[in-house]
């Protein structure tokens, strides 16, 4: 008689089915059962978001996972069994954590202690950290709550705002200005067009004022140059003693016991002057008149 019969390795079949089924479930929930590991107990009072594969970390790094999640009926708490690293070697003292993330999901933290390492199996205890959720709860929400009425104040000015007549007839005249500003700049891109065109006709007549310039410049220089070479100083001499002579003839005009002065100031002289030179005109005109009671012409 065979020992392996065809029933025993059905069997045996289906055991191995079955073997591999299972590591292949919890290989999926990230739990290997291959991976030696150090086992350590822990009790929570809410098991919320946290699943058998959480991870197990110290300061950020991860050393273990959630290996199996039951609860005890007799102390009506959750009891967490943690499958740690092999290396890893848990101090008296250390306590974990339950950390829920903003999104979900949620996470041990091992705090280390500093005494001796605890034997397999040990408990841990759990201290309770107030998730970022609760944070914001008993932080953020009663702030929001405050804001609500002034922003609900806030929309209904907005909407008094928007209703008002008034904004509508001022987007209105914005329109209005927005559409003379862009005629503005057509005007000016225009006028700058011109500008450019007529740049450079206007460099050639600056140009031209230049080279005139340049030469008036020539000019006035030599006009310099003949300036100095002119007897200036001789002029200035002949003119300072012409203006002596004329202040000394005035001088001798205003003076009365001179010859001018008297000629000047010598009421009978200038009568006498005037009766001579009428005398004169009187018989100037007689001559006109009569010119044979002067001239006498004989013909021979």
């Amino acid at each position: 008689m065979k020992f392996f019969t065809k029933n025993v390795k059905i069997a045996l079949t289906v055991l191995l089915g079955l073997a591999l089924l299972y590591w292949g479930i919890n290989y999926l929930k990230g739990v290997n059962l291959f991976t030696p590991a150090n086992h350590y107990y822990t009790e929570v009072t809410s098991a919320d978001g946290l699943l058998e594969a959480t991870p197990v970390t110290v300061n950020g790094f991860q050393v273990g996972q959630v290996r199996e999640i039951k609860y005890d009926y007799e102390k009506n708490k959750i009891s967490v069994m943690l499958a740690l690293n092999k290396e890893m070697k848990v101090p008296a003292g250390s306590t974990i954590n339950m950390v829920s993330g903003l999104i979900g999901g949620t996470s041990l933290v091992l705090n280390l202690g500093g005494g001796a390492p605890l034997p397999m199996g040990s408990m841990i205890p759990t201290t309770d950290v107030p998730s970022l959720m609760d944070n914001v709860t008993d932080n953020v929400m009663p702030v929001v709550s405050g804001m609500l009425p002034k922003v609900d104040s806030i929309v209904s000015n907005v909407n008094m705002l928007t209703a008002d007549p008034a904004l509508s007839a001022s987007l209105t005249r914005l329109d209005a200005i927005t559409r003379q500003l862009q005629a503005s700049a057509q005007q000016l891109t225009q006028l700058m067009s011109g500008l450019n065109r007529s740049v450079p006709g206007v460099m050639n007549n600056v140009n031209g004022i230049t080279s005139n310039l340049t030469g008036a410049s020539s000019n006035i220089s030599d006009l310099s140059e003949n300036l100095k070479q002119l007897p200036l100083d001789e002029t200035l001499n002949k003119v300072n003693t012409t203006l002596a002579n004329l202040q000394a003839l005035s001088e001798q005009l205003n003076d009365k016991n001179s010859t001018l002065g008297k000629l000047m100031s010598d009421r009978e002289l200038y009568d006498n002057a005037n009766h001579a030179i009428a005398s004169l005109d009187s018989l100037l005109t007689d001559v006109k008149a009569h010119p044979k009671r002067y001239i006498n012409v004989k013909v021979f």
